[in-house]
């Protein structure tokens, strides 16, 4: 199946001195490479010399025997791959150079507990292939628009799979490729969140969730795009004090001229009422104040309170083919240690990594001062974040631990978790292995009005 590709909101973007796009976009000879010497997304085919990076041979795009289709809890396709070395406190100094700051962190502050078991680099990444034929289209159309504020010419694909401009560019093209990543069509699924106290303790709080990607939309037209990224809808279940509240997000594709409308529905009052301040750094209540609006998914929403700098590519150990932690039946007090994830189910690769780092601006605000992106060069994904106050200590360390799904294919995270390095507290988004199934992907493209403010009230049920 091969999507429509198109111009996106450019009369729109027209309407602001701010919003003229930013560079040309690279050459068809230069695009030429993707599926060449590059793979289709953008990454470089081939391993590193040392042997330790494999080359991309087509990624993972078969499901292990048993596995009967969406929705299934997922088998592990690498059962018997085994730890080839554990990186902890005591040894971290030999792999210095492929680790970040943040995980240097975490081994410092639980040196007891917190370990990096390596295995074998597997890089499984890979997409459809009427995504890669609308990435090489994207190519040589898309355009950052303003101050990275939104991108224009691209459509149903990565925007920007080869890099290119300045270092600034470049760093707004790494976080828009995040931005808009391929992450299937259309998703629901229940799963829980937890905070988990510095003794251990925890309360789930637990969701159904749709979210329909917009900018993936397999009938896509410039009307039916209408600048939204996606539509996402969470109801809340539980606990008893919060269940029946729901919210709902049409994320945009330019915040700066329009920004992220959101609504929220109180089942006490029974009321749907606008929510604007589901943005930048607005604690979010279900998370103990462990995170912010804008580090749901990692990182979401506008880029203009940061400046932003692309710092290059690294070779470092990021959470990879991570089946284990969304096994069915693990019971969550398998997953949850005190202080971090259980690490003996965590899985850790050494990939390719592009590294960008955001500084806020001068008279702007935000919590963090400054935050260190590490986006995994095959899937555009955010897999690790380092995230500073304002006095420049280094405060909380978020980790995506990713694995891929075979039904799209495609890699994407099974767990987000945020640690906060002051407070000896962490965050996880994404429990689902006591539940029946997890995600459900389809193709099916939702009428509009399924996902519109006066729906929120008459499918909130308390």
């Amino acid at each position: 199946m091969k999507y429509k590709n198109n111009v996106i909101l450019s009369s729109l973007f027209a309407f602001s001195v701010f919003a003229l796009p930013v560079g040309a976009a690279v050459s068809s000879s230069e695009a030429d490479r993707l599926g060449q010497d590059l793979t289709p997304f953008g990454s470089v085919k081939d391993g590193n010399d040392a042997g330790t990076i494999p080359a991309w041979t087509g990624g993972l795009t078969e499901a292990p025997d048993g596995y009967e289709g969406s929705g299934q809890h997922h088998i592990d396709p690498f059962p018997d791959d085994e730890v080839l070395f554990t990186i902890t406190a005591s040894n971290m100094d030999q792999y210095d150079e492929y680790l970040t700051d943040g995980l240097r962190a975490m081994l410092d502050t639980y040196p007891t507990t917190f370990r990096i078991p390596v295995y074998q680099s597997r890089r499984t990444h890979a997409v459809p292939d009427w995504v890669a034929e609308n990435t090489r289209e994207n190519a040589v159309n898309a355009e950052i628009v303003g101050q990275g504020e939104g991108i224009d010419g691209a459509f149903a694909g990565y925007p920007f799979p080869i890099l290119h401009g300045n270092n600034e560019e470049k760093a707004w093209q790494v976080i828009w490729n995040h931005l808009t990543r391929w992450r299937g069509v259309n998703i629901t699924r229940r799963s829980s969140e937890v905070a988990v106290q510095t003794n251990g303790d925890y309360s789930l709080v637990t969701s159904q969730q749709e979210a329909f990607f917009n900018y993936y939309n397999p009938e896509g037209s410039e009307e039916e795009l209408d600048n939204v990224i996606f539509y996402y809808l969470s109801f809340t279940q539980s606990p008893a004090r919060l269940a029946g509240g729901a919210i709902l997000i049409h994320e945009t594709l330019n915040q700066i001229i329009n920004p992220r409308n959101g609504w929220g529905y109180n089942a006490g009052q029974r009321r749907v009422r606008r929510a604007p301040n589901l943005g930048y750094d607005s604690p979010i209540a279900a998370a103990d104040n462990l995170r912010t609006a804008d580090d749901t998914d990692i990182f979401n929403g506008a880029l203009d309170r940061f400046n932003w700098n692309y710092e290059g590519m690294r070779e470092i150990y990021i959470p990879y083919n991570n089946y284990r932690l969304g096994e069915e039946g693990t019971e969550y007090s398998d997953i949850l240690g005190i202080s971090h994830l259980n690490p003996d189910l965590t899985r850790w690769e050494l990939h390719r990594v592009h590294v960008v780092e955001a500084t806020l601006k001068d008279g702007e605000r935000h919590i963090y001062g400054k935050r260190r992106f590490y986006v995994d060069a095959d899937s555009w994904n955010t897999v690790l974040l380092d995230q500073y106050d304002g006095r420049g200590e280094l405060w909380r360390v978020t980790m995506g631990m990713a694995k891929n799904y075979y039904e799209l294919p495609g890699v994407w995270t099974v767990l987000d978790v945020y640690h906060d390095l002051q407070a000896r507290r962490y965050h996880v988004l994404g429990l689902d292995t006591e539940e029946n199934s997890t995600r459900k992907f389809t193709d099916d493209v939702p009428n509009r009005r399924y996902f519109s403010p006066a729906s929120l009230r008459r499918r909130s049920v308390r």
